[in-house]
């Protein structure tokens, strides 16, 4: 387990347009904030469905690299996300996950997300994550 400060740094370099803050990190799991900009809108003035999505594999992957560290590949194999509600265009995204399966070679999570404040999620998804056999 490493600082949040640690994986702000790697998000930041690795992917510097996405707006994703790590709040925390736990055993098996991660928090993020996902700050939303006019980028992130679609007509209509709500969050975009690939915003959410690129937030649930972020934390996802965050959460991975808490529990396998940064020196460790994980490859998206699958994302499913179902989008249950319209996201509040004025709000930030959070969303918080965890790790369901920790196996050698594959690795499987959920994520909650939310429009900050609510308590009723926006979307939920799970995802499978492919891990280098090396291990």
């Amino acid at each position: 387990m490493f600082s949040t400060q640690r994986l702000n740094t790697f998000f930041s370099e690795m992917f510097p347009e996405s707006g994703v803050v790590v709040e925390s990190v736990g055993t098996r799991s991660a928090r993020m904030r996902m700050c939303i900009s006019r980028r992130h809108l679609r007509p209509g003035e709500t969050v975009s469905g690939p915003a959410m999505m690129e937030l649930a594999d972020a934390l996802l992957h965050a959460a991975i690299l808490g529990e396998l560290g940064l020196e460790w590949e994980a490859v998206t194999t699958n994302l499913n996300i179902n989008f249950l509600r319209s996201p509040l265009s004025n709000k930030d995204l959070v969303g918080h996950c965890s790790l369901i399966k920790v196996g050698r070679t594959q690795i499987v999570g959920e994520a909650n997300i939310y429009s900050d404040g609510f308590s009723e999620p926006v979307a939920h998804a799970v995802g499978t994550y492919a891990i280098p056999v090396e291990r």
